[in-house]
Parts: structure tokens; C-alpha cells; sequence
């Protein structure tokens, strides 16, 4: 179904329609990482997006449970943003020799896309309190933390590889990396 061709009249409607935007996002997250764990020679980053991959399918999951509480189905829609965002990282990756910037490019990169989810599921969570389920929320909530526990995983990863090419992070945002 085309996004211009749905029709809401009630909240509940808009609420189901979110829901399905955050059940194709997570749907469509996985490519993504996978792509960006295949780019990455960095172990750490290769283990951090494949544990990431891993709890995507289980968020589809809970998702799936969510329809399944308030008795809908998702609908089926478009990736686009998820496809524009893939094409743009493989131009703007090809372009960047240093390793180091492309190990932090490939973790800014699946920190912003975490981060774009993480905004879905607060205006469903929002939304969800109409149903009357608490366990929507619930399960709305423990996709978001788990969201939120990957993003700071990327933070980490990306301070120890700042502070490891032996750049002081105070520098860092003065000057810039140090050339590898």
C-alpha cells in the first residue's frame, strides 16, 4: 500500500499506522547493518552490528505481538528512507581512505540510523497509551531500551577508537582526528 494512499480517521487508525512504520523500519534495519558489518574489517564493530542484527529479530517479534494484543494487523509499506540511506553511505564510505575514519564513519552511520528508530518508537509509544494494553507499552518500551543500549555501545566503541589512535578526546573536537 502507497503511504498517500492511507486514509486515518481515528487515532486508533494512526496508532495501528505507526506501528506499522516502526514494524517496517525494524524490518528494514536489518539490511542495513549487514551491509555496514560487511564494509567493517574492525571485530568489535563486525560483533557489535551482528549482536545488533540479532535483537532486530526479536523486535520484529514484539512488534508482531503488539498487532497481535490490539487485534490488527501491520500494513505493508515503502523503505525508501532505509534504501536512500544505504545508497548514501556506500557513495560517502567509498570516498574515505583514513581506516580509521571509515571504522568511525560505519558506527556514526548505524548510531543515526538506531537513533531514527528510537524517534519512531517514542511517537508510537506516545500514541500506543490510547490501546489500553499496557503490555503495548511494555513491549514498545523494551524495543526503544534495546535501541538505546545499542546506540551507547556505538558511543563506546567510538571514544575507544578516538582515544586509542591517541587523539585526546577534548582535542578531537577541536582539531580533529590525527591522520592514520
Amino acid at each position: 500500500m502507497n503511504n498517500s494512499s492511507i486514509i486515518i480517521e481515528t487515532p486508533l487508525q494512526l496508532f495501528e499506522h505507526l506501528l506499522s512504520e516502526a514494524r517496517t523500519g525494524a524490518e528494514n534495519v536489518t539490511p542495513v547493518l549487514l551491509e555496514l558489518s560487511q564494509v567493517t574489517e574492525d571485530p568489535d564493530i563486525k560483533e557489535a552490528l551482528e549482536a545488533r542484527i540479532f535483537v532486530s529479530n526479536n523486535i520484529l517479534d514484539r512488534l508482531d505481538q503488539c498487532f497481535k494484543l490490539i487485534g490488527a494487523r501491520p500494513t505493508k509499506l515503502g523503505g525508501r528512507l532505509q534504501d536512500l540511506f544505504i545508497e548514501e553511505c556506500r557513495l560517502e564510505l567509498a570516498e574515505i581512505r583514513s581506516p580509521t575514519a571509515r571504522r568511525l564513519y560505519v558506527l556514526a552511520k548505524a548510531n543515526q540510523l538506531i537513533h531514527l528508530r528510537m524517534g519512531e518508537y517514542s511517537g508510537v509509544i506516545e500514541c500506543g497509551e490510547m490501546t489500553g494494553h499496557c503490555g503495548v507499552r511494555l513491549l514498545l518500551d523494551t524495543c526503544r531500551t534495546d535501541d538505546v543500549c545499542f546506540t551507547e555501545l556505538t558511543k563506546r566503541l567510538m571514544r575507544n577508537i578516538v582515544e586509542g589512535n591517541g587523539v585526546p578526546s577534548a582535542v578531537v573536537h577541536m582539531q580533529g582526528l590525527k591522520p592514520d
